[in-house]
């Protein structure tokens, strides 16, 4: 069998839309997933609903471990499942890319792989069933720390932002309001702008201190752009009860770093205690 040149960790929302346009624009990929979504993307190929790239299936690679390492390993599984699906992957990618939510899964990554580049990614998906992609915006960014060859030719928006602190903490800003003032309340973003306002000041103050060059007036302003209807997959996994959410990836990790700084975060730490009893 025949090492991809980019394997897909997690074949979530994020990791079936990546492998099916890195598939479709001629990329050796391979899905890396658990054996009942190996078995169903291999009957069912991945179906793509997406106002960018339309509508369409792809008969996707999908293996349930890696024997040899690939060129490229993007992580998409969720923080939770970090630990346990890394033992999927036998021996050292030329580099990984992680792109969950959060900052603290780096400092596992490099324990186990000597070339991890910092990585994010925009996006507004969900999946369908294991097989079906719902892209819901027209846009899907992944920013990287460095340049990447394999990725030159992705149809996807590939940004390079070397520096890794901004990289990763831009986004957690954004997100952590986002998704702590939705889930809290179990509201859409439109009743708790206050709070995710108040979070995106906490935020940034942290982000500062960690290095990140995170303006909080410009995190509102994106806040601000967003719709009312505008809600997180964090507020979605608790609503549904689901035991494997990223409230830790999250708020925990915001709370983490505001300790290590000696940096008060009282509405953040507020929203995460409630999330925490819900």
């Amino acid at each position: 069998m025949s090492v991809p040149a980019v394997a897909i960790l997690g074949s979530g929302a994020v990791g079936a839309l990546l492998g099916a346009e890195l598939t479709r624009a001629g990329t050796a990929t391979a899905l890396v997933t658990t054996e009942a979504s190996v078995d169903a993307i291999g009957r069912e190929g991945i179906t793509v609903r997406s106002p960018a790239f339309g509508e369409h299936t792809e008969q996707v690679r999908a293996v349930p471990a890696l024997e040899a390492p690939p060129g490229v390993l993007l992580v998409a599984v969720k923080a939770p499942h970090l630990a346990a699906a890394l033992e999927r992957i036998a021996g050292e990618p030329e580099v990984v890319v992680p792109l969950l939510n959060g900052v603290d899964h780096m400092a596992l990554l490099r324990e186990r792989f000597p070339n991890v580049v910092a990585g994010s990614v925009r996006v507004q998906a969900h999946r369908e069933g294991r097989t079906t992609v719902i892209h819901r915006a027209p846009f899907l960014t992944i920013t990287i720390a460095a340049p990447i060859a394999a990725l030159d030719q992705a149809p996807f928006e590939v940004v390079v932002n070397a520096d890794e602190p901004t990289l990763l903490w831009a986004k957690l800003s954004r997100l952590a309001a986002l998704a702590l003032a939705t889930t809290a309340a179990d509201a859409p973003l439109g009743e708790v702008r206050e709070d995710a306002e108040a979070v995106a000041r906490e935020v940034a103050a942290v982000a500062q201190a960690e290095g990140a060059a995170v303006d909080a007036d410009t995190v509102i302003d994106e806040l601000r752009g967003l719709p009312d209807a505008a809600s997180s997959s964090l507020r979605a996994d608790v609503t549904a009860g689901a035991p494997d959410h990223e409230l830790d990836a999250i708020g925990g990790a915001v709370l983490r770093a505001a300790g290590r700084h000696g940096i008060a975060t009282p509405r953040t730490a507020t929203l995460v205690s409630r999330i925490g009893t819900l």
